[in-house]
């Protein structure tokens, strides 16, 4: 991910600063029709590109009379740490989707949803932060699930998708026999998030699976990075690459070039969240593509995935009762759902949804995996992707994408990304 430049300040420093400059909020009308001017912080991809956004943002507008949405679009997919400029320039947004609320709510920058906001939602009381709501929990993001090509397994003599860790090295090594990349990973450029996806899945699979709460305990100073549960899990992806199984020239490749490569065949496996699903069911090969939750030591299902990444409200705004109306209209409407089902492959966490007809094969797959894992109790949270009391400190997630960069090419082993990831832990902590 092309990481913007960061300032030093911790945020509520920040949020101090931001108090003395002008609110870049609500602003009055300026075309004398009584309108509040809303900034809306967003973010653009290749499912979901200005488009769609433009016709979400009509729709919302429209149910909420007395309301003019301005669009602000991050400069690349680090909407958080863009929303963190925003802040320290004066320029905080009114309302901002999929930015991770903490360190803003601890600050006082984000107003919290009550519970009679909260009623049309699944989950929601999901990523609380000091018991407290401040993101629409409206989208269920498996991350990772493998995809896989069906017909690379066969030609290997792979006949089915493996179920536990030893199936998963033993279908490796026989890939990596054959001239398959076992992995297709990315992390290039502006898209480092990617390179994390395989240390997610086994957090999940050999961490958040025995303690649930591991990460809460982190917070808490009960454990450690450096702990062996924690290790032993970045040791097993430390051994992936070290067996050959990731092609660590995949750091060169963009989020885009990354998904480009995999539906091109260039490896059998790739490690990527359920937004994918509609990628591969636009593609030639979407028949071709299978899916699977990254394998377990006893074949159990465990599948890391997060909900939330709806709207949040600025504390701070002119408007705050008309900017938490917009955030619902747009997140409770049914055509913008569909949009973002359809484009991004979302599952959607609000009560008496169903997905549109007709989608495609690879999404009703890949809802099944998350299904069954819900029905065996198997849902844990997403490395790296936890909002909330139980998320990283502000600024270590970006560190954590350089270390999986770091061990992916090769320049780190466990214990020294372990021992680096605590050291970074104990400074957040302290700012």
């Amino acid at each position: 991910m092309h990481r913007i430049a960061r300032t030093t300040m911790p945020l509520l420093l920040l949020g101090l600063v931001a108090g003395a400059c002008s609110p870049a909020g609500a602003t009055p009308a300026d075309d004398g029709d009584g309108k509040a001017t809303l900034t809306f912080l967003t973010f653009e991809t290749p499912n979901l590109d200005a488009k769609y956004w433009d016709a979400a943002i009509a729709r919302a507008e429209k149910k909420v009379p007395g309301v003019r949405i301005k669009k602000l679009v991050a400069p690349s997919a680090d909407r958080t740490g863009y929303a963190k400029q925003l802040l320290g320039s004066g320029q905080f947004p009114d309302v901002m989707i999929a930015v991770s609320p903490s360190g803003f709510a601890e600050s006082g920058q984000l107003a919290p949803f009550t519970d009679a906001e909260l009623t049309s939602f699944t989950f929601p009381h999901s990523n609380p932060i000091g018991g407290k709501i401040y993101q629409l929990p409206y989208n269920t993001q498996p991350t990772p699930l493998i995809y896989y090509r069906k017909s690379i397994f066969r030609t290997a003599g792979i006949d089915a998708p493996p179920k536990t860790y030893r199936e998963l090295l033993e279908d490796s090594a026989t890939l990596k026999k054959a001239g398959v990349d076992p992995f297709v990973v990315g992390g290039g450029g502006k898209d480092s998030f990617a390179a994390s996806y395989l240390w997610t899945a086994l957090v999940g699979t050999d961490v958040y699976r025995k303690r649930p709460d591991w990460l809460a305990q982190r917070r808490a100073g009960k454990v450690k990075f450096t702990d062996p549960l924690f290790k032993n899990a970045t040791g097993k992806f430390v051994g992936l690459v070290d067996k050959g199984y990731v092609d660590s020239s995949g750091l060169s490749r963009d989020y885009a070039a990354t998904e480009k490569a995999f539906l091109a065949g260039k490896g059998a496996m790739y490690p990527m969240g359920g937004w994918f699903a509609t990628a591969a069911d636009q593609s030639p090969v979407k028949d071709d593509i299978g899916v699977f939750p990254f394998p377990t030591e006893d074949g159990s299902t465990v599948l890391p995935s997060y909900t939330g990444g709806g709207m949040s409200v600025s504390a701070k705004s002119a408007h705050v009762d008309l900017a938490k109306k917009f955030a619902l209209a747009f997140n409770e409407d049914r055509r913008n759902l569909d949009a973002v089902v359809k484009s991004d492959g979302a599952i959607i966490a609000e009560k008496g949804y169903t997905p549109p007809q007709g989608m495609g094969p690879v999404y009703r797959a890949t809802a099944e995996v998350y299904d069954s894992a819900v029905a065996a109790d198997g849902v844990v949270n997403a490395f790296l992707v936890e909002t909330g009391d139980d998320a990283m400190l502000p600024g270590t997630v970006d560190q954590s994408y350089a270390f999986a960069q770091d061990i992916i090419a090769g320049r780190k082993n466990a214990d020294q990304v372990t021992r680096a990831l605590d050291e970074a832990w104990a400074k957040a902590d302290t700012e």
